[in-house]
This record gives C-alpha cells, sequence and structure tokens, in this order.
C-alpha cells in the first residue's frame, strides 16, 4: 500500500525561491522513493465509463506446492499395486471469534475449501470424497428414490410386472463410495500485536519512519479413520504474519507558508495466504501419517519443522488388529532414519499434463524449479510424464505426436531455469504404434521416462 499525501495552504501566495527549491527537492525525493503502480483503464462498451483494469487471474499457489508434488510422488512410488486411500473433509471452522466492523471476520470462513484445494495438490496419490457440501447429490437421490431422475433415454427395468422400458433411472443403491479417512479441525488462533517496533526521526518535523508488525493465525487439524472413528493423529500449527511501514514526512513553515508532505509504503503479508499455508502444512502431515510415507525430505526448503518420526508412532494401534497399519509400520519407521543425502544419487518426479493439452497441470507447476534445485545440490532426477488414463484420443500416430509436443513444452519449461535440452534424456517413450495403455498409479497413463543428470 502506498500512500502520497500533499498540503498546502488554499490562499494564493507566491513562495520564495529558497521555498520552492526545498518543496521541489522533497517532492522529488518522495516521489522516486515512492514506485506507485499503475494500471490501465479499459472502456468495456462505447457508453460506458472506463474501469480499471489490474493484473489477470492465476493459480493460487503457495511455498508449499513442491512439496505437495514431491509427496505425491513418494506416496505413488510406495504404494505402487496399492488402491490409493480415500480421503473426506468435514467442517473446518473458524473458531478465533475475532470479527471487524469494517472488515468482518478476520480470518477465512472457507477452511475447509482450502484444505480440500490442499489434498488436489496430491493428484491421484489419493482419491478424494465429497462430504463437506452433498446437497446436490443428496437431492438427486431423492429424486431418484421417487422415480423422477432421468437422462432422457429408455432403460429396461426387470420388477414384478415383468421386464419393461421406463424413464426413470433405476437405482439399486452402492453408488457413494466410502472414505477410509477424513480429516476436520478448525481456525483457532489469531493474536495481533506479538511484536511491533520501529524508529521514527526528525529535525524540525522533517524525517523518516519505519515501522514493522507481528500477528499470528493458528490452526488444529486432525485426521480420523472414518470406520472406527479413531483419531489417527492430531496437528497444532501456527504461522506468523509480518508487516512494515516505512515513509517520510514534512510538517513545517517556511516563511509565511506551511508545508504538510508525506509518502511512504505499507506492506502486509496477506493474512488469509498465511492461513492457507498454515492448513496446507497440516495437510502434508496428516497425509504423511496415514500413507505411512515420511514427509519431511519433501519440506526441506520449508521453515516449519515437522517431526517426521513421531508421525508414523500413531499406526501401530493395539485396538485394530485386522488393520494393514502395523504390518507396514516397521518400514515407516526404518525410513526417517536413512537420511536424504545418503540416498541413490537420482531422485524421482512425475510431471503431470492437463488432459489432451500440452500445459504442465498446476500439481506439477513447480516440476522445473525442483529440478533445477536437484541439480544443483549434485542430484540428478527421474522424471516421469504422465497424462490422465481417460484422455479421449486414442489414435497412435496422433498421442505420439502430442508426446513429442509435451516433451518439447518441458524442455522449453527447464530451459527457462538453466537446464540445457541437450541434458534432457529420454529413457523411454511408446513406440509410433504402440497402442497400449501403460498405466502409472491411480488414473494415470505414462507418457515417457526421463533422466537429467547434473
Amino acid at each position: 500500500m502506498h500512500t502520497l499525501n500533499l498540503s498546502f495552504p488554499s490562499a494564493r501566495f507566491v513562495m520564495p525561491r529558497r521555498t520552492m527549491t526545498v518543496s521541489a527537492l522533497a517532492a522529488t525525493l518522495l516521489l522516486s522513493g515512492c514506485a506507485l503502480p499503475t494500471y490501465q483503464q479499459v472502456r468495456m462498451a462505447d457508453d460506458e465509463a472506463p474501469v480499471m483494469q489490474g493484473p489477470g487471474p492465476r493459480h493460487n499457489g503457495t511455498p508449499l506446492d513442491s512439496s505437495f508434488a514431491c509427496l505425491s510422488h513418494r506416496i505413488v512410488e510406495q504404494g505402487k499395486g496399492r488402491a490409493p486411500l480415500s480421503i473426506a473433509v468435514g467442517d473446518i471452522k473458524d473458531y478465533t471469534g475475532k470479527y471487524s466492523q469494517g472488515d468482518g471476520n478476520v480470518v477465512t470462513q472457507g477452511g475447509s475449501l482450502m484444505v480440500y484445494s490442499a489434498l488436489g495438490k496430491l493428484g491421484g496419490a489419493i482419491d478424494v470424497r465429497e462430504r463437506f457440501d452433498t446437497r446436490v447429490a443428496e437431492l438427486e437421490l431423492a429424486y431418484t428414490d421417487r422415480r423422477q431422475l432421468g437422462d432422457g433415454n429408455q432403460h429396461a427395468l426387470a420388477d414384478e410386472k415383468g421386464q419393461r422400458a421406463v424413464p426413470w433411472l433405476p437405482y439399486y443403491g452402492g453408488s457413494i463410495l466410502r472414505s477410509d479417512y477424513y480429516i476436520i479441525g478448525g481456525l483457532t488462533e489469531v493474536n495481533y500485536n506479538i511484536q511491533s517496533g520501529g524508529i521514527e526521526a526528525q529535525v524540525n518535523q522533517i524525517g523518516p519512519r519505519y515501522r514493522v508488525f507481528t500477528m499470528n493465525v493458528g490452526a488444529d487439524l486432525r485426521i480420523v479413520e472414518t470406520k472406527t472413528l479413531r483419531v489417527v493423529r492430531a496437528v497444532s500449527l501456527q504461522k506468523q504474519i509480518v508487516g512494515r511501514e516505512i515513509g517520510v514526512g514534512i510538517f513545517r513553515f517556511f516563511g509565511s507558508n506551511l508545508f504538510d508532505i508525506n509518502a511512504g509504503s505499507k506492506d502486509l503479508e496477506p493474512v488469509q495466504l498465511g492461513v492457507r499455508t498454515t492448513l496446507e502444512q497440516g495437510v502434508l502431515e496428516l497425509i504423511s501419517t496415514v500413507t505411512q510415507t515420511p514427509a519431511g525430505p519433501c519440506m526441506e526448503g520449508a521453515k516449519m519443522a515437522a517431526a517426521e518420526p513421531a508421525a508414523s508412532a500413531p499406526a501401530p494401534m493395539p485396538a485394530e488388529p485386522a488393520a494393514p497399519a502395523p504390518a507396514a509400520a516397521p518400514a515407516a519407521a526404518a525410513t526417517p532414519a536413512m537420511p536424504e543425502k545418503t540416498a541413490a544419487a537420482m531422485t524421482s518426479l512425475d510431471v503431470v499434463f492437463e488432459e489432451n493439452n500440452t500445459r504442465i497441470a498446476q500439481q506439477s507447476a513447480t516440476a522445473a524449479e525442483t529440478v533445477a534445485t536437484r541439480l544443483r545440490a549434485g542430484q540428478g532426477v527421474r522424471m516421469a510424464l504422465l497424462a490422465r488414463e481417460n484422455e479421449n484420443d486414442q489414435n497412435p500416430a496422433r498421442r505420439d505426436a502430442l508426446t513429442e509436443e509435451r516433451l518439447q513444452a518441458l524442455r522449453t519449461e527447464l530451459a527457462q531455469h538453466g537446464i540445457p535440452p541437450s541434458q534432457v534424456q529420454v529413457q523411454w517413450r511408446p513406440t509410433p504404434g504402440d497402442t497400449t495403455v501403460h498405466r502409472y498409479g491411480a488414473g494415470y497413463r505414462l507418457l515417457a521416462r526421463l533422466h537429467i543428470k547434473p
């Protein structure tokens, strides 16, 4: 936020040359120190006034996007041959009670939506079940039960009246898929002015000022086994949000003229982005627990520490002898003990493309940056190029052409991060006439395998 306030007397006057020099110098310093943003005005229709137009919409990324991509890959690699876990989300409410007359609720009321978006970043590593807003589905099931719901076709129905065609959709139950776990919790803390400070110096009421401000938000989440209502793990997280103010001002008389000139800049970290990042950190830890996939190596770039050995502890529960978790617990407990630097020199990464398109999907948007980071650390990268299994164009020649375009798009993206195309080696891809769907995980097909060596 930038502010500029110039106030002069309303009476007509002739300023002395010295006063004009001081005024011009002050204005120049202020305007050069505060770069005010400029946006274009667009006239939407000939008879309408022009409207201000700012930046366009974009995907709402967070600092943890690469961590989700990494954890997704680890879950898929560890769970090969097994169906992905089904996760639902309950109501993540605002329990802070903080409300402002001017701005309304201080923190978002859409915590559940943020958690759903976080789960979506895991791609096909898990299945997400809708439990937060089921009104449309319940209404259509009610229509079906009353034989009111149809699709415009006739359907064969065998009942006591014999075989006949009916316009409604027959329903025999069992269409709603169960969930294995669900995430519940709430936003529990908003603490203002944890720490603030600053400095202001004036000589003859002319001088600069600098202030800093810190607040925090907190969330408490838990993941519950749907069948038994056993709380598998609970986490409590907080994030500090910082802001600053920089400015300079003049308030004094020069001769008989009063000058009141203020300029400055105010910057505040977005509060709701802080809430989203906090909830995403919780989702990473909770999913890491139920999948028994340590997320610590995936969050090495994050400043928020996660105690990964403790994440495996809740899995072996004496009350659940039939559950598969205890059998896998020794492997999960052993994994964090091996430092990541002692692993193989090649790390693995999945890159998902949008359906029937050369654009890299949002869940893999940070893939090129991740590869560049790994190469700088001296690690090579094994990369799997993926697309949705149900892509509608199954013609082998067109699929091969699309794969080639996707490879080129990826090389271009990597080149923007300093990785030359010659460093990207294709290890495998289907032959041009191959009609096989090479399945990879749940709901994906494998397009190619690449090696990028440091």
